[in-house]
C-alpha cells in the first residue's frame, strides 16, 4: 500500500536531478534502490538493503526503516519481527539520486544484522597482502577476519520457526 501523501518526482532533466529539490528517485530494472544503513551515533555501516517504491514511500512517511527483501521477495519492515526497529535519524540521495543513505537509531541492543551480529559488515576482507596459501594468484585460502567477538542476540531464538532470511 502506497502512500498517497509520498510523491516522487517523474526525472525531466539532469538539472532537476542533480541540483533540484525534487525526490526524483531513480529505481533499477528490478524497481529496487540502494540503501546504505549506518548507525546515528557512531557512523558504523550496518547493513546495505534495498528499497522499492512502496519500501521508500513508508520509511518517508513512518520514520522506521522498511525494505524490499529480495531473497523472500516481500517489503519488511526492519525489526517487526525481533524488535529491533531502525529509527531514522536522517536521510539522503546521492547525487543522481539512485542510492539512500540513511542514518538511524536501533531499538533494543541496537543489532542490525539477522544473523545476531551488530552490523552485517561483521567480517573484514584482508586486501594488499599475500594470501593465505602458497600459489601467490590463489586467493581461495584468504580467512575473513571477525571484527565482532559476539553475537548480542541469539537469531534462532528471535526468528524461532521463521523460514531463515537468506537463501543459500
Amino acid at each position: 500500500m502506497t502512500n498517497p501523501n509520498i510523491r516522487f518526482f517523474p526525472r525531466t532533466s539532469i538539472e532537476q536531478v542533480e541540483e533540484g529539490t525534487e525526490l526524483a528517485p531513480r529505481f533499477d530494472a528490478d524497481g529496487l534502490i540502494a540503501c546504505i544503513t549506518t548507525d546515528a551515533s557512531s557512523g558504523e555501516v550496518l547493513m546495505l538493503g534495498y528499497m522499492n517504491d512502496e519500501a521508500l514511500q513508508r520509511t518517508i512517511a513512518t520514520g522506521e526503516a522498511h525494505y524490499w527483501s529480495r531473497s523472500r521477495q516481500l517489503l519488511w519492515h526492519k525489526g517487526a519481527t525481533s524488535g529491533l526497529v531502525q529509527h531514522v535519524e536522517e536521510m539522503r540521495v546521492d547525487d543522481d539520486q539512485d542510492a539512500i543513505w540513511i542514518r538511524v537509531s536501533v531499538a533494543g541492543n541496537g543489532a542490525s544484522c539477522h544473523v545476531g551480529y551488530r552490523s552485517c559488515f561483521y567480517r573484514q576482507v584482508p586486501v594488499g597482502s599475500k594470501p593465505l596459501v602458497e600459489a601467490e594468484t590463489d586467493w581461495s585460502g584468504q580467512a575473513l577476519v571477525f571484527n565482532e567477538d559476539h553475537k548480542v542476540f541469539d537469531p534462532e531464538q528471535v526468528y524461532e520457526g521463521m523460514p531463515n532470511p537468506t537463501l543459500l
